[in-house]
């Protein structure tokens, strides 16, 4: 999906500022908001790549004026109420409505370290061929999916080289839609710089990209 929130490569966004030792969370309600997001994910209403989706669903100018963690809390309101999980007027009103029938929360304390620390696995250990080969040498390309994506759009078009072959995981742009995994290779691709940005680009510099089969053509 192209859209706002695809900033690799884009002009005018300003520099990146670093913090030396910045925090894991920078307000405690971060921190909240992570826990929430975590919390209702338990109930598998969706998966990683519709929760990305969503993120890439907020208005360009919402989009832009929000704080990393303020679009988690957009997201996560909008799948609640689209799986059905709240209503809007419940989240305007901040409880539940009345004769709601309490629900079991999926997710217990006990879990929550090693949900935490493992996640779910995206790799799927399948007889799934590759398409290409390391050393092999491939096309980013050139599309536009209307659904989500992970292929960025300063990548297309571009030529690399494939430098190791990760093994088959989920397909995110299928994933994302609920149309089906679609397992398939996962490659790190190396991409010049100049190749991506021009002469003006240093020529020891790359940048190396994880990229599924169908993002790739032979070059």
């Amino acid at each position: 999906m192209n859209g706002v929130h695809d900033m690799g490569g884009m002009h005018g966004v300003g520099r990146i500022p670093y913090e030396p030792d910045e925090p894991v969370f920078h307000e405690p309600w971060e921190g909240r908001v992570f826990a929430l997001n975590l919390a209702m994910r338990a109930w598998r209403k969706w998966n990683i790549d519709a929760g990305r989706y969503e993120i890439e669903l907020i208005p360009p100018a919402e989009y832009l004026r929000m704080s990393y963690y303020e679009r988690w809390f957009a997201r996560l309101v909008a799948l609640m109420v689209k799986t059905g999980l709240v209503t809007r007027e419940e989240v305007a009103a901040g409880r539940p409505a009345p004769g709601t029938t309490r629900a079991e929360p999926p997710l217990r304390a006990a879990r929550v370290s090693s949900m935490t620390r493992t996640g779910a696995a995206a790799s799927r250990d399948l007889p799934v061929a590759p398409r290409f080969q390391v050393h092999q040498r491939v096309r980013a390309r050139m599309m536009h999916p209307q659904g989500h994506t992970r292929l960025p759009r300063y990548v297309r078009g571009r030529v690399g080289t494939v430098e190791r072959d990760h093994g088959v995981y989920v397909f995110p742009d299928s994933n994302a839609l609920f149309a089906g995994e679609r397992p398939q290779h996962v490659y790190s691709v190396r991409f010049a710089a100049r190749e991506l940005w021009g002469d003006q680009a240093s020529a020891r510099d790359a940048v190396y990209l994880d990229l599924w089969d169908e993002y790739l053509e032979a070059a």
